[in-house]
């Protein structure tokens, strides 16, 4: 799994890590795995929800191998504050509902074949039928916000959703623009990948009945991981394997979507390389990746994004400063440990 402006220093890579280091994945959630489980099981029995015709795409799509990250925030955040109730669950499954449909979406535009080690239901069904089965997730998860007797669920799912389509339809059109400046690069990562992350955290805390305060010191510390994670997607997507992403690499490019490192390349390069990429990225064919990849270690793009993975996972922890000193508190700031180790691996690859 895991799997703004900077400082460009050189940033040293790092060799693999143990096989079980301190902080592991399955060290961190050990105490919410009941609460995990939860949520796999009310995920599967969503499948039934749906039109008995349909229910073959719902199996397919809601009760995949994920890690659950979205879930696991929602747990998290509420441990941080106090108990975790029936309704954290509830909420962990809606916003899983939604990351589930984006993804079903995103496999179809990028055209990918794989996704968590199998083929994607596009990729089984077709496009027409992935189209339209992401947008039935879609309603299904905000179906299930409205039964909150509060609107404030339904609102601030609602809202997330629109500022996720937005991000997304953002990207699309910005594809193989070189000229768009990382600023708008990094709100897109803000709006299509962090948005979800932080509206784990806040509704966590709002069932929680938390503070303002501690709401929005859990929203920030959302928004950052999130950036942080998206940030080491990119990253994975040109340093990593499908064996180890679980899902199709080399679609970023292939798809005209311009990452952190390929800016980097692309601002550090000579006037004629920068011709040679926007080319190639412009009438991608798979053998370019390999000139791609020498542009990338010549001007060593990786160093300088794991670091910048770094700064936004530093803004992550400073943002709990403010809660109370407990378990939930310490997980999550263990869970941006995990995220930096998960990226020094990223350097292996290269």
């Amino acid at each position: 799994m895991l799997a703004a402006e900077s400082k460009e220093a050189e940033a040293g890579l790092v060799v693999s890590l143990p096989a079980t280091p301190v902080g592991s994945w399955k060290q961190i959630v050990e105490p919410i795995q009941p609460f995990l489980d939860a949520v796999a099981q009310r995920l599967e029995a969503q499948v039934r929800e749906f039109d008995p015709a349909l229910m073959p795409y719902a199996e397919y799509a809601l009760t995949g191998n994920g890690k659950h990250l979205r879930p696991a925030l929602v747990a998290l955040s509420a441990r941080a504050l106090g108990k975790v109730s029936e309704a954290h669950v509830t909420v962990a499954v809606i916003i899983e509902m939604v990351h589930l449909a984006t993804l079903v979406h995103d496999d179809v535009m990028d055209e990918a074949e794989i996704r968590r080690g199998q083929p994607t239901l596009a990729a089984n069904w077709g496009n027409e039928i992935a189209v339209l089965f992401g947008d039935c997730l879609f309603a299904q998860a905000l179906k299930l916000a409205a039964s909150f007797p509060t609107p404030e669920v339904c609102r601030a799912v609602a809202a997330a959703t629109h500022t996720v389509c937005a991000g997304e339809i953002l990207q699309t059109q910005h594809r193989r623009d070189f000229e768009r400046s990382r600023r708008e690069y990094f709100r897109v990562l803000e709006m299509k990948t962090a948005e979800l992350f932080a509206l784990s955290c806040e509704l966590a805390a709002f069932l929680s009945e938390a503070s303002g305060g501690h709401r929005a010191a859990l929203r920030r510390f959302g928004l950052n991981f999130g950036v942080a994670y998206q940030i080491y997607d990119d990253c994975l997507d040109l340093f990593g394997s499908e064996a180890v992403a679980g899902k199709s690499l080399g679609t970023d490019l292939a798809k005209g979507k311009l990452t952190l490192p390929v800016f980097l390349a692309w601002e550090r390069a000579t006037p004629a390389e920068r011709a040679e990429l926007e080319a190639l990225v412009a009438e991608w064919q798979p053998a370019a990746m390999r000139r791609v990849s020498n542009l990338l270690a010549r001007y060593e793009t990786l160093g300088p994004s794991l670091e910048v993975i770094g700064e936004y996972l530093e803004r992550a922890r400073q943002a709990l400063g403010t809660l109370p000193r407990t378990s939930g508190r310490a997980a999550l700031q263990e869970l941006t440990g995990f995220l930096a180790r998960q990226t020094e691996t990223l350097g292996v690859c290269v």
